[in-house]
């Protein structure tokens, strides 16, 4: 009877359109659907005569569930854009020629990723070799007849002993993974291949690619070419026990024609980034002194190509720069830097004068409001860059004699109509020693300040990262469950000079635990924050720091662990950056101070803890392994302290939030949670 009656059911859905359901109305509010709809604007680069500008643009397919990377081309006056390079594959990395009559760029269409080009006057590209494996640091040559790049190339690795041969037609099990490298695994990339990154130059017009840089080493980019074309700079660190030195690194030039090989800096520290002069005379590049603390500000640097003594002239801005390119001038640079959360452009001269062009900048980014951007200068002055604010992911912009104009508003059509939560700075004092805390506000939309909200403070990760008032698609959905989000900058961050972020350096966590709780208390003195319904999540430092809160006090109803360090020890020894964190974050190894490792672990707090905590973490973090997570979820449940552990199928540790569909299974996930223990 069960059976008829549904097909029944069916008949009468066929034979009566007019009874289905009407569709809904689209909402008022951003929903986790609403992350499908998304642009985002990245990777802007400007025509070498400043009139137009090549750019990544990223939707998100929600059949495929990830980013869909296509190159536009827009007019720098705000004439209007064209997609250049979609369809059928993924596309990025555009480099003009220095005529601007072609481009170059990387696409996958029907397998890996490949080079080509574009000649912009017919439009007609053309892949210019199959190579092996995905290039990457494109760089043209002045006279625009070579590109370099590079490019993995992968070795035998270690080999010990001999396997048996098999037979004809047998399923044997796999052959042996003999590890003998010190970096052997990476966040993202999980077990590494053995092999190298290596320079590689080909004629702009196709042909077979050349290899000029060789040894066991990694030669990375930025690539830049010497202006006469005979050789290429690049970063590589070479020294005797180089895999164990994670911070050291040197600028070298490759002469094209016979391979040699000179190394341009030799200070204590990494030197990175170069960029020449367009007169060919002077070199620019980013680094720092080498003083064994887990930060350091970049700092910009000159000397002569020829060689000479580096001149350090970005010192008294007390931030660290995080992109360089000359001006035309060959008297001046343009920096990039963050200052207290909000990220500038600035033009710096080689005596060290610094003059603000724009700010704004906004990187590609969406989940979390993270400080950063790109951009990019052409001949005549003109800047391009990514710009946004809280309620608008970046988009593309120029700066110039006029000023700084949006030239795209890639998500105006998905936000009409819908009430956002509002961002607002949050004036903040540590109840420590008194310093000032950068953070904001995020207010649910239609927020009404005679209410009474919960309170939801979010953590950033690093420790050494900024947040700022950019956009978060968490934070927004976060405060669509009716949340009043906070989060801030506490000490340890970067963005306020190189002095307030080494105050954790060596002492993590500890009184940045302070600065939250002070930030907390801000918030609930503007009177809409219920101090009764207290909530807290971060990811990874700002994991760390969530358990080292809920180990010291009972005053948040429930809280999220995500990807946390919970013992220093086992991290140290498990994590893919292990030659580092030893030496620069604890200034021990764990076999050499215990007692110091212990004193600030999280799980050193767990006996502490009351508060209802999940825990949540992808199963292919190589950060902070799973393996940390679990210890804190085993210990809980040990304590019989309510919580979950929730893992994220084939996420990294960098690519937590890349699907859209994970990034709001876990959104929902952890309002759920907080909402079992919030008081109505």
């Amino acid at each position: 009877m069960r059976l008829v009656l549904a097909a029944a059911a069916v008949c009468l859905a066929f034979a009566a359109p007019a009874l289905a359901k009407p569709p809904e109305a689209p909402s008022k509010i951003f929903t986790a659907r609403d992350l499908f709809g998304l642009e985002v604007a990245s990777d802007p680069r400007i025509k070498p005569d400043g009139s137009a500008i090549a750019y990544v643009r990223s939707t998100y397919d929600i059949m495929g569930d990830r980013a869909v990377n296509t190159i536009w081309l827009a007019d720098a006056n705000g004439g209007g854009q064209a997609p250049i390079a979609a369809g059928g594959g993924s596309y990025g990395s555009p480099r003009w020629s220095p005529d601007g009559k072609r481009l170059a760029y990387v696409a996958a269409i029907d397998g890996a990723p490949q080079l080509y080009v574009r000649w912009m006057q017919t439009g007609v590209a053309a892949r210019l070799a199959t190579l092996p494996e995905s290039p990457g640091d494109i760089a043209w040559s002045p006279d625009g007849k070579s590109i370099a790049f590079t490019m993995f190339i992968p070795d035998e690795g270690v080999t010990l002993g001999s396997p048996l041969a098999k037979p004809d037609g047998a399923k044997w099990a796999d052959p042996l993974t003999i590890i003998g490298k010190v970096n052997y695994r990476a966040d993202g990339a999980g077990y590494l291949r053995p092999g190298f990154n290596k320079v590689f130059v080909i004629d702009a017009d196709g042909g077979a690619p050349r290899q000029v840089t060789f040894g066991a080493y990694d030669d990375t980019g930025p690539l830049a070419w010497t202006p006469d074309g005979k050789a290429v700079l690049f970063t590589s660190s070479r020294g005797e026990d180089w895999e164990r030195d994670p911070v050291e690194s040197e600028v070298f030039k490759i002469t094209v024609a016979d391979g040699t090989v000179a190394a341009l800096t030799s200070r204590n520290g990494p030197d990175f980034n170069p960029v020449i002069s367009p007169d060919g005379k002077t070199l620019a590049w980013l680094g720092f002194d080498d003083k064994m603390r887990a930060y350091e500000d970049n700092i910009l640097y000159v000397m002569p190509l020829s060689g000479g003594t580096p001149k350090a002239i970005t010192t008294g801005l007390d931030r660290s720069v995080d992109a360089v390119q000359w001006s035309a001038d060959n008297r001046s640079l343009v920096i990039q830097y963050t200052d207290h959360g909000v990220t500038k452009l600035a033009k710096v001269t080689l005596d060290g004068v610094v003059t603000p062009i724009a700010q704004g900048l906004t990187p590609r980014a969406l989940d979390r409001p993270y400080a950063g951007g790109e951009f990019t200068l052409a001949n005549n002055g003109m800047v391009t860059f990514t710009m946004g604010d809280p309620n608008h992911p970046s988009d593309l912009a120029v700066a110039g004699k006029g000023g700084t104009k949006r030239l795209t508003r890639l998500n105006d059509e998905l936000f009409q109509g819908k009430a956002l939560g509002q961002v607002t700075p949050l004036a903040a004092a540590s109840s420590f020693d008194g310093k000032a805390i950068d953070a904001w506000m995020v207010t649910p939309p239609n927020f009404d300040p005679t209410k009474k909200y919960p309170l939801l403070l979010e953590i950033h990760g690093g420790p050494y990262a900024a947040y700022g008032p950019v956009w978060s698609s968490e934070d927004q959905l976060y405060a669509a469950a009716g949340y009043i989000v906070v989060f801030s900058n506490p000490r340890g961050s970067t963005g306020q000079g190189a002095a307030f972020a080494d105050l954790i350096d060596k002492d993590y966590p500890s009184h940045d635990y302070d600065d939250l709780m002070s930030v907390v208390d801000a918030a609930i003195a503007k009177g809409s924050a219920d101090p009764n319904n207290l909530f807290v999540t971060g990811g990874s430092g700002g994991g760390v720091l969530t358990a080292w809160i809920v180990g010291k006090t009972g005053r948040f109803k429930a809280a999220v662990s995500q990807k946390p360090v919970i013992n220093w020890s086992s991290f140290v020894l498990t994590s893919d950056g292990y030659p580092l964190y030893g030496p620069y974050w604890l200034g021990k190894q764990p076999w050499e101070d215990p007692v110091g490792y212990w004193a600030h672990s999280p799980l050193s707090l767990v006996g502490n803890v009351t508060t209802p905590t999940m825990v949540l973490v992808g199963e292919e973090d190589r950060r902070t392994p799973p393996s940390e997570s679990e210890q804190l979820y085993q210990a809980l449940q040990l304590r019989k302290i309510p919580t979950l552990l929730v893992r994220v199928p084939g996420a990294s540790h960098g690519g937590l939030a890349e699907r859209p569909s994970q990034l709001a299974a876990e959104n929902a996930a952890i309002v759920a949670w907080f909402e079992r223990y919030r008081v109505k």
